[in-house]
């Protein structure tokens, strides 16, 4: 189990590259670095405290239960961050660049990714790792567009993981000098405490959920390289104010760049795909974006 967030199937996370069933069977293997041994001190605390052993000492078991908690979340952060760095290592090495795109569900990092790849995917040697907790729906959209995705269903996890990174490249195999694309499971809390190894964080926040998201969940706008606010069609008809939301992304995290852009309509997306390509000047383009946007 995720200590940091309570989620946790990492034994039934499952690795698909939507081809014929013999193409995945090999990365359907549950990790063998499980958590059964947790399970079976929680069994084994059950079975103590139905026989009345624990209520003679009720504080000495509180003061070894913090510490145990603690330590087990720095283990699993820095295990995390070392698979990370040698994530980080592999892409670099092979001049691919990954994005890490964040969003809460419904904020529209598919149709997003579906518009980008449609008028980029070649240019970029684009592929996509899609995170969903069920279900192969968003990476079929991606299919249909005609480039390479792996579905990875993280199952109860709400988050996917360096490790999980590491097996959707192994499945994706990208070329050389290419582009990944990795839409997290859709979350605006565990996705941003969990480094991949990539090379950006790209947070999308749609106008439809108010602007005062980065100051609610502010480490997913702290990690943040890019935030997008998607969904600038719907702006005259929801109670969403440019100028506020980016004013509160500057209080949490002052080096973000920010957009403002319609995946649905187009508008705006010509400085997401400048982004992309490194060609947007960004010597000062949370200003600049502003601007555009109005």
């Amino acid at each position: 189990m995720c200590t940091t967030c309570g989620c946790g199937d990492e034994a039934n996370t499952r690795v698909s590259t939507l081809e014929e069933p013999h193409h995945t069977h090999g990365h359907e293997h549950p990790h063998q670095h499980g958590h059964s041994h947790e399970h079976e001190r929680e069994h084994e605390h059950e079975h103590e405290h139905e026989h009345g052993h624990e209520h003679e000492h009720p504080g000495h078991q509180h003061a070894l239960c913090h510490p145990e908690t603690i330590s087990l979340e720095q283990n699993l952060l820095a295990k995390n961050d070392l698979l990370a760095a040698r994530n980080r290592g592999w892409l670099a090495g092979r001049g691919i660049r990954a994005f890490n795109v964040m969003s809460s569900p419904g904020a529209g990092k598919t149709t997003l990714l579906v518009r980008t790849l449609t008028d980029l995917g070649e240019h970029l040697q684009a592929g996509v790792i899609e995170g969903d907790q069920e279900t192969s729906l968003d990476a079929d959209r991606i299919r249909a567009v005609g480039r390479p995705v792996i579905q990875i269903n993280t199952g109860a996890g709400c988050h996917l993981d360096a490790d999980m990174l590491r097996r959707g490249l192994d499945a994706l195999d990208p070329e050389t000098g290419s582009t990944v694309f990795i839409e997290n499971v859709g979350n605006l809390v565990c996705p941003a405490l969990f480094d991949l190894g990539e090379t950006a964080k790209v947070v999308v926040v749609s106008v439809t959920e108010g602007d005062d998201k980065p100051q609610k969940y502010p480490h997913m706008f702290m990690a943040a390289d890019l935030v997008i606010v998607n969904k600038s069609d719907l702006l005259p008809y929801v109670d969403f104010d440019v100028d506020e939301c980016l004013r509160r992304i500057r209080q949490v995290n002052p080096r973000a760049e920010f957009l403002t852009v319609s995946a649905a309509t187009g508008e705006g997306l010509a400085a997401w795909y400048g982004w992309l390509d490194g060609s947007t000047s960004r010597s000062d383009p949370l200003t600049e974006s502003l601007t555009d946007a109005h």
